[in-house]
């Protein structure tokens, strides 16, 4: 395949409109390598482990959620430096899925919602909230990491869920406004936990929004490269 046409395709998933301003020329085809595509593999992040792992598969193109280039570059050293060189000297496509792939029918916050189980759901801005079946030590087992809670959670009814980043107040605010008892994201702020309306649940960045990009590499028969940040916890 050309990677013209890959690339509408992965359009035809995630489309760009949907993306959030701040994405702007931060997805799509961010790094350009092989016109032609035969192998993929797909990962939450661009690391170098990840690279080098596309790398000795062969890829031809690594799919990734995050882009490997947040900031406008002036100077390429240091740690960009040596990614960029194991990227090109692969010959490696980089192709981005973020915010589009968020609010994407069947995108992120789709997948957590079924790995959760989550039924009767009504959208959020980003997100939803849906009627949940399971306790907070099995959505931490389904999740496959601990959970922080951020006041005393009860028996969960109606869970609100963003992936990534979503502790936002008017997120929170209106999760709780149709009906959520408690809401899940990760990287929780002082200030949020403080004015949060609803117990919150607190995982990892990764832990919530891998899932959504093993399903698609499951989905599209490509490799999927699981590369979680280290995390310890220390008494």
């Amino acid at each position: 395949m050309h990677v013209h046409a890959f690339v509408e395709e992965m359009e035809s998933i995630a489309p760009p409109s949907l993306a959030e301003e701040f994405d702007t020329e931060r997805i799509g085809l961010v790094i350009e390598g092989s016109p032609e595509i035969e192998r993929v593999c797909c990962a939450l992040d661009a690391t170098r482990t990840v690279v080098r792992k596309a790398a000795a598969a062969h890829a031809d193109t690594l799919v990734v959620h995050h882009t490997p280039i947040w900031i406008p570059l002036t100077t390429v050293t240091g740690e960009t430096a040596a990614l960029f060189r194991e990227i090109l000297s692969a010959n490696l496509n980089i192709y981005v899925m973020h915010t589009n792939f968020d609010h994407a029918t069947g995108g992120v916050n789709d997948v957590l919602a079924d790995l959760l189980g989550l039924t009767d759901r009504t959208p959020l801005s980003l997100g939803c909230v849906g009627t949940c079946s399971l306790t907070i030590p099995e959505i931490s087992a389904r999740l496959g990491t601990g959970l922080r809670a951020w006041g005393t959670p009860g028996p969960l009814k109606r869970l609100g869920i963003v992936a990534g980043s979503g502790f936002d107040l008017s997120l929170i605010s209106e999760a709780s406004s149709i009906g959520a008892d408690t809401f899940l994201s990760s990287e929780m702020k002082h200030s949020v936990a403080r004015g949060s309306p609803v117990p919150c649940l607190e995982s990892t960045h990764y832990a919530l929004e891998a899932p959504a990009m093993r399903h698609i590499a499951s989905q599209k028969g490509w490799q999927f490269i699981d590369d979680p940040p280290v995390l310890s916890t220390y008494l």
